[in-house]
């Protein structure tokens, strides 16, 4: 089970409900719009658990890492 909250500043952690409700919602949606683009779907709400599976095969896994390192760089430009 994987947890993804985007924070606002550097090295923040999310420990408790109120650091992962002031997480940044804007950066999530632009990750998940990216991924989604990319062909990986992942859950659409830094409130949401995601799942790694037995299905998922290496190659699964190395095109979704592929994918996050997209999203994570669209993210960080702000674009």
């Amino acid at each position: 089970m994987i947890g993804l909250f985007f924070v606002r500043q550097a090295g923040q952690a999310v420990t408790n409900f109120a650091e992962a409700t002031a997480g940044d919602t804007k950066a999530f949606a632009r990750f998940f719009h990216v991924m989604l683009e990319e062909g990986v779907y992942i859950a659409p709400s830094m409130f949401e658990a995601m799942f790694v599976g037995t299905a998922h095969t290496t190659d699964v896994i190395d095109r979704t890492i592929a994918a996050a390192a997209k999203a994570f760089a669209v993210v960080s430009t702000g674009s």
